[in-house]
């Protein structure tokens, strides 16, 4: 299917409903607020495309329980995650239609009525979306069992990278041995002081059978 599979797809179709039914809520009660119709016709709209999304999230999800990899711990957090969804579904289900029916003809009870309702929806919507971030996060739920081991022995081998602090790469640790600036100046120093000095030999000094010769005009002289 478009190259998704159905924990895929339903990962896909979950974010634009929940988002659409909280500023649906957050237009009603900015429209009540403010009392300023524009707000509450766009809450009104905003609701039945959360509404419509909604469904086809929880559609997809009841086909993507059936082709995940899990255990019994994942299995009881996603039925808890399902019941939360159905109740989100009916809570702002109902609630669509009703303003369907009865938007242009709400009393203040009534409209009063509906935004309490709608409160109640939101609740059950950040419920959901808690247990599917565990479902995901805290059990790996929609990977599978031979991706998740291959992560798992790959995540075991280590993999370090320099940072800030200098701490390992990939290759190693990542502990170098330089010396300082300060240690090199010193060794230098040290080094020439106790270096025996080079002799040299003075002019007069001269090997055996050495000819040297005069400037002109000097009077000879016996070496």
């Amino acid at each position: 299917m478009l190259g998704y599979d159905w924990p895929r797809l339903h990962a896909a179709l979950n974010d634009l409903p929940a988002a659409l039914l909280l500023v649906a809520v957050l237009f009603d009660l900015a429209g009540a607020a403010t009392q300023r119709p524009a707000l509450r016709t766009a809450g009104f709209w905003t609701l039945i495309a959360g509404a419509i999304g909604g469904a086809l999230a929880v559609i997809s999800g009841l086909q993507a329980e059936e082709h995940i990899d899990h255990g019994e711990a994942v299995h009881r957090i996603m039925g808890t995650h399902e019941t939360l969804a159905w109740i989100t579904l009916g809570t702002f289900g109902v609630l669509a239609l009703w303003r369907i029916v009865r938007e242009n003809r709400m009393g203040g009870t009534e409209r009063a009525f509906s935004r309490g309702l709608s409160l109640v929806g939101l609740a059950a919507l950040l419920t959901t979306a808690f247990y599917g971030g565990k479902l995901v996060f805290d059990h790996a739920a929609g990977i599978s069992t031979p991706v998740l081991e291959a992560e798992l022995h790959e995540r075991a081998e280590g993999h370090h990278h320099h940072g800030s602090d200098g701490e390992g790469d990939e290759h190693g640790d990542g502990d170098h041995d330089h010396p300082a600036p300060a240690a090199m100046a010193d060794s230098a120093t040290t080094d020439s002081a106790t270096a025996t000095p080079a002799t040299t030999a003075p002019d007069s000094a001269k090997p055996a059978g050495h000819t040297h010769t005069h400037a002109p005009g000097t009077p000879p002289h016996k070496d």
